[in-house]
């Protein structure tokens, strides 16, 4: 038997599939418990380019792809997915694109809570149609996860974290990561999209597998 290993995610808080992918994972690891020393959440911002304040999300839509409405089929499949996976999707409520470098920086400064953070930032997002580009409602994610929100407060306002995630992105593209979600299993064995259950735990399965012929698990890809 293998020694538990590390599982990085590279995602973005505004990619439904991303939030789909985190909540399947959650169930992958519900049935492999032990399995895993952690999860870490790596930034991959979709929109770096967008500004600081974001932008309307139709007008975002209408700009960037022609039609709003264009993904009303992938919508409806994602509503579908989402309920068997315990998430609420309300594409309708969300007024907002938002920039996700803060949310990121909150994820990345958030330790420990780093998953209660993520999931949280997700769910303000998708089901609360939260702008989850403005510092307030990061900070009140924050505080309700456990943080300390004036320590939060100020971290976010200095920008603290940004050069990191702008490097950890560059590293994201060095390795060929073009999509999200995207996951790295003990620092060598890639899992890429929104995977099934069961796909999760089979990948996991194979890793501690692999890990035990060798005899000692591999370092973790990113810190």
């Amino acid at each position: 038997m293998s020694p538990p290993f590390t599982i990085d995610v590279w995602s973005d808080t505004v990619c439904p599939w991303c939030y789909l992918g985190e909540r399947r994972l959650a169930q992958a690891l519900a049935a492999r418990p032990g399995a895993i020393s952690a999860v870490r959440w790596q930034p991959f911002e979709l929109n770096p380019d967008l500004p600081e304040g974001g932008e309307d999300r139709r007008t975002y839509l209408r700009r960037k792809f022609g039609d709003p409405d264009r993904f009303r089929d992938a919508q409806a499949r994602l509503l579908e997915l989402g309920r068997a996976a315990g998430i609420d999707y309300r594409f309708d409520a969300i007024a907002r694109m938002p920039n996700t470098r803060a949310a990121h920086a909150l994820a990345r400064s958030a330790g420990e809570r780093q998953g209660a953070v993520v999931e949280a930032l997700f769910r303000a997002y998708f089901t609360e149609g939260g702008d989850v580009g403005d510092p307030a409602v990061l900070v009140e994610i924050a505080a309700a996860a456990g943080l300390d929100a004036g320590t939060v407060r100020a971290q976010l306002a200095a920008r603290e974290g940004y050069a990191a995630i702008e490097e950890q992105e560059r590293r994201a593209h060095a390795m060929g990561i073009s999509g999200v979600p995207f996951f790295v299993l003990a620092g060598r064995w890639a899992v890429s999209g929104a995977q099934e259950v069961d796909a999760l735990v089979r990948a996991i399965d194979h890793v501690g597998a692999e890990l035990a012929k060798s005899g000692a698990p591999a370092p973790g890809s990113a810190s």
